[in-house]
């Protein structure tokens, strides 16, 4: 049955131990994921406040991202709603600018057996460019073009910037995001959540 498939394979994520050599922090994958789930949130990788918490988004990143989707924190972490699959589960470490990218290793052995069992899915949020780039293979464009074109992009997904605080700035220089998209973004997700 489809259900212990996934809890297997949701045993087997937990335990993996494939990119621990590359991993400063020690492995910790984090997911969320329920067969049920209308929405997806493909992510990027866990920050260093959720390695430590296992938590999906929480940290500051969570809080923007909750108010972008109009939703509360039980809302979030309610599986049987919302999925919440990064491209590389656990935390990669700290780069120069920010966080390191997601191990690819990651998104090539788990993510589509992963997105085989979410087959109630109605939207799919692609936070950041490793999410587009993965979701949307043959895209041309920048994130800020992604984002913006969001009306282009196949039904049921919408590309986002990642709302860490990082981002203050891209968030200045595209008010059209918050006045054009997020009010799209909140109305398509409270119309799934209450369908």
């Amino acid at each position: 049955m489809p259900a212990a498939s996934l809890t297997s394979l949701v045993a087997q994520v937990r335990q993996c131990q494939l990119c621990l050599h590359a991993l400063p922090h020690g492995v910790n994958p984090v997911i969320q994921i329920d067969p049920l789930a209308r929405i997806l949130i493909a992510g990027q990788a866990p920050g260093l406040a959720v390695h430590k918490s296992g938590i999906p988004f929480d940290d500051k990143s969570g809080d923007r991202l909750r108010d972008w989707l109009g939703i509360d924190k039980d809302t979030l972490y309610d599986p049987k709603q919302i999925a919440i699959l990064p491209m590389g589960f656990c935390y990669p470490g700290k780069g120069k600018n920010g966080d390191l990218a997601p191990m690819k290793m990651c998104a090539q052995t788990w993510r589509q057996p992963l997105l085989n069992h979410l087959t109630d899915v109605k939207l799919t949020l692609l936070i950041g460019k490793y999410a587009q780039d993965y979701h949307l293979p043959n895209r041309q464009q920048t994130l800020t073009e992604t984002v913006k074109h969001w009306r282009n992009l196949p039904s049921g997904i919408i590309a986002l910037p990642h709302p860490s605080p990082r981002n203050n700035i891209w968030l200045a220089k595209n008010p059209w995001f918050a006045e054009d998209l997020l009010p799209v973004i909140k109305s398509t997700v409270q119309n799934i959540l209450h369908a």
